[in-house]
């Protein structure tokens, strides 16, 4: 079931140019032309951070991620559902053979840089027992974010201190979301929230499992993403905030809150002193971050030289899970 986004109604993209040619790609002059054109285009820089649950870091948690630098930037989460480990069913092994077939995927002629295509593609390759949530967000070089999403991962657009956008979660009911699955019943790429996003230059966008979004508030988002250097630093300092929360008892947290207005909530007798649900929510904490930046290229260069300053930019690929991936 695609869905159409408010989100079409933002700014388009602005990418304004460096007041000063960067030294990696210079501005040359021919003496027998004028200045050669350049343009500009989108690349994401993106920091990534994962905190498996603490009853599952020996094993590394059930979420995993995807990164990759090339054509603007794309990144995905997947988080394995651990409802399978009662059915003796390891749920990590479903969510990182999809997150490695996105990766696979990624340069698909079908594809087209098309997150739902990608999706359909990943999850019909898939051969492992379980189900997971995913969400896969691709940016164009034009400033376009593409999103399709299945489940609970969610991502926010920040824009000048203040969330500009946020993906809805699609669920069945409370604590039973979408999810992609090796059976028959579970739901299909056709299923994927799918909406764009038009971005500016330095908007940063913060995406992740529902372990990382039911224990932080916006507000906090903002607030570590303004005090942070940098993308790899505000990944970190979100997961181990987040992390935190889920731990403590005496947190209100998003997951706890929810919960009481969908009618969850302490005994009547605990009620009536004054007791309510409340605490954090234990899970495998994923979280990414990544800042819109514009890069000038050079419009009429030759192949050679536009493929080196691609390379440049940093076609870094990753596919990770928790016990992948150090600290």
């Amino acid at each position: 079931m695609a869905a159409s986004s408010t989100a079409t109604r933002l700014t388009p993209p602005r990418l304004h140019a460096p007041t000063t040619p960067s030294p990696h790609l210079p501005l040359r002059r021919s003496r027998f032309s004028p200045l050669r054109a350049a343009k500009l285009e989108a690349v994401l820089s993106i920091g990534t951070h994962l905190i498996p649950h603490p009853r599952k870091a020996e094993t590394g948690g059930e979420d995993a991620f995807f990164v990759n630098g090339d054509d603007g930037g794309v990144f995905a989460v997947a988080d394995g559902v651990s409802g399978w480990a009662e059915k003796d069913v390891n749920p990590a092994l479903f969510s990182r053979e999809l997150m490695a077939h996105t990766s696979t995927f990624l340069k698909d002629e079908e594809v087209n840089h098309d997150p739902q295509l990608l999706l359909m593609k990943a999850h019909a390759a898939t051969t492992s027992v379980g189900s997971a949530t995913v969400i896969i967000a691709m940016l164009e070089k034009t400033g376009i974010l593409k999103i399709a999403s299945v489940g609970d991962c969610g991502l926010k657009v920040i824009r000048k201190g203040q969330v500009m956008f946020s993906t809805c979660p699609q669920e069945h009911y409370f604590d039973c979301p979408y999810q992609l699955s090796s059976e028959a019943i579970g739901q299909t790429y056709l299923d994927a929230l799918v909406c764009t996003v038009n971005l500016m230059e330095g908007d940063m966008i913060v995406s992740g499992s529902d372990g990382f979004f039911d224990n932080i508030f916006d507000q906090e988002i903002v607030s570590v993403i303004s005090e942070s250097p940098g993308v790899d630093e505000a990944a970190k300092a979100l997961a181990e905030l987040a992390r935190k929360h889920s731990v403590d008892v005496t947190f209100d947290s998003p997951y706890s809150m929810e919960a009481r207005s969908r009618g969850f909530d302490v005994p009547s007798w605990k009620k009536f002193i004054g007791g309510k649900l409340i605490g954090g929510k234990m899970d495998d904490i994923t979280v990414i971050v990544a800042q819109v930046k514009a890069v000038m290229i050079p419009d009429d260069e030759g192949v050679d030289e536009e493929k080196g300053q691609g390379d440049e930019q940093g076609g870094a690929v990753a596919v990770a899970s928790s016990e992948q991936k150090e600290d």
